[in-house]
């Protein structure tokens, strides 16, 4: 593990030095959060996140300055829409069944990004270099024949509108707020925390007592993620009630 660790710290400082070096931009596969958080960590700055849409999770690493090299980074990233050939035999098709099926072709997961889902039909974040393959090779999800094409960008409204929840504590804490928003204790938040499960603006959080500000998008690892939007008041009580968004 910590060979991999090190091996991708290497490659990243690698990508970064030959964009600085030769006036371009390079780019990473698709990071994890995981590896999100290494990036921040080991190179400060010169480089920016492109996952294909705002809020994607899995992200590219575009190394280069747009100041110096004078015009934006171009991602090398495609949109692939997976859409089952007869909608009215088609299995009930769930994340895992995309990812699994691509998985199954020989895919590195590092080439794959975000996966979309909506109306039984994946929209999949992927590099451009393995989009070819994908539309000949993936003929079937699960039980069901696919058909996939280029997808210039995605379809109006498809990702569901957050819910909206109040959510009442005693403090701004990481694992207060995540408490109250899943309805779980403090001592399982903190858990969750301390097993390197939830992140914050992309980035892993180490501490409990980590304080949140508005806007921050909260990711916790088998239950969502969560945006604080506004501190609404004090109870009588003294404690703080934040207006949340929950994907």
């Amino acid at each position: 593990m910590a060979d991999e660790l090190q091996i991708f710290k290497n490659r990243i400082k690698e990508l970064s030095v030959r964009s600085e070096n030769r006036g371009i931009y390079t780019y990473s596969d698709f990071l994890n959060l995981y590896e999100q958080t290494t990036l921040f960590e080991t190179i400060k700055y010169g480089y920016n996140l492109q996952g294909g849409y705002p809020d994607a999770e899995r992200k590219i690493a575009c190394f280069g300055d747009e100041n110096d090299i004078c015009y934006p980074p171009q991602p090398p990233i495609t949109i692939i829409c997976i859409e089952p050939l007869s909608a009215k035999f088609s299995d009930d098709l769930t994340h895992r069944d995309f990812l699994g099926s691509l998985i199954g072709l020989g895919i590195k997961r590092e080439t794959l990004g975000d996966i979309i889902i909506k109306d039984n039909v994946g929209y999949l974040f992927c590099l451009d270099s393995i989009s070819k393959f994908i539309i000949d090779n993936l003929t079937k999800v699960k039980h069901t024949s696919v058909y996939c094409s280029v997808c210039n960008e995605l379809p109006e409204n498809i990702f569901p509108e957050p819910t909206e929840k109040t959510i009442i504590v005693a403090s701004l804490r990481l694992d207060s707020i995540i408490s109250a928003v899943y309805n779980i204790s403090r001592s399982k938040s903190s858990a969750l925390i301390d097993g390197e499960k939830v992140f914050v603006n992309g980035k892993l959080a180490l501490s409990s007592s980590k304080n949140i500000e508005i806007n921050n998008i909260i990711s916790v690892r088998g239950y969502g993620r969560f945006r604080c939007t506004e501190i609404l008041g004090d109870t009588r009580k003294g404690r703080t009630r934040i207006l949340c968004q929950i994907y």
